[in-house]
């Protein structure tokens, strides 16, 4: 249960740090520079993904 507690805090204290971050011009910037980064990762993985899929229904 402590481990719970301990994660559960670890996560709301990044929420609050990030919340905090993004008033910043220089965080705001910072977190829209990683979001478009994890953006064009999760686009990449998700052409590759149908790819496969198109390639898979055709054999």
């Amino acid at each position: 249960m402590k481990n719970v507690a301990w994660f559960l805090f670890g996560i709301i204290s990044g929420f609050v740090a990030a919340h905090f971050m993004n008033k910043d011009p220089r965080g705001h910037e910072l977190l829209a520079s990683i979001d478009s980064r994890i953006s064009g990762f999760t686009g990449t993985m998700s052409e590759a993904y149908h790819a496969e899929v198109a390639r898979e229904t055709n054999d």
